[in-house]
């Protein structure tokens, strides 16, 4: 069985078009450039880069970047857009690549995907060159505790989120927009003692709140937390 991501690959390309949907725009973009450009980094490895957009902005902001996917359909749409870019098909529990081959790893919204998570978090430290930073977007883990149940209405029909087994760490199936892919829920501690055992140390911590967003979407999106954003240094 696999986790739904080469069968949802059409419908996630044409969700992220060339800007990505609400919550990157919105959320976590800004946050994410900013630290990259902060680090002065010059070379960088997006892992689990789907489609290319997020590389395609870390060039932008003058950063060689590699991407890898395990979905070959996420590489080949990566690749028609950008034909002089680097783009490699590869999972996060394998990287391809020598010890210290980049001052900077990108993890956006990936962990929540990957299975192996000690292993992809393990090998996204060890291609990192001494000093050099991973930079991780995630899914907050009490939002992960709720879905797909996690939004429901009360008695006096009023929108309200619920969170269940926290500590259990479990996989669903999400769906969404034509994509049914299968999504890991981990207390915060199971990534933290992840980062932790590989040798990592904590530099940033973030629960981005969106910027430029209609205020009423802005006001819903504000009662649940659901993104992270950390950044973590290799000694």
């Amino acid at each position: 069985m696999t986790n739904g991501w080469e069968e949802s690959a059409a419908a996630w390309i044409a969700e992220m078009g060339e800007t990505g949907d609400w919550s990157r725009r919105h959320v976590l973009d800004a946050p994410m450039l900013a630290r990259a450009r902060a680090g002065a980094f010059r070379d960088a490895l997006d892992v689990g880069c789907g489609e290319g957009r997020f590389s395609r902005m870390l060039q932008a902001a003058g950063l060689r970047s590699v991407g890898v996917d395990p979905s070959a359909r996420m590489i080949a749409s990566a690749r028609a857009r950008d034909p002089a870019g680097d783009y490699r098909i590869g999972a996060a529990e394998a990287l391809g690549f020598p010890d210290g081959a980049f001052d900077l790893v990108v993890s956006y919204l990936t962990l929540i995907d990957i299975a192996g998570l000690d292993s992809a978090v393990a090998e996204m430290a060890r291609v990192l060159k001494p000093g050099g930073a991973l930079l991780v977007a995630n899914l907050n883990s009490f939002f992960t505790a709720g879905p797909p149940e996690g939004w429901s209405r009360n008695a006096a029909d009023e929108p309200t989120f619920c969170i269940d087994r926290y500590l259990e760490e479990r996989v669903e199936w999400i769906s969404w927009a034509g994509l049914r892919v299968q999504n890991w829920h981990r207390p915060l501690s199971r990534y933290m003692s992840a980062f932790l055992a590989a040798g990592l140390r904590l530099e940033h911590f973030d629960e981005p709140r969106p910027e430029g967003a209609d205020p009423k979407k802005t006001a819903h999106y504000e009662r649940v937390p659901l993104f992270v954003v950390m950044e973590w240094r290799k000694p």
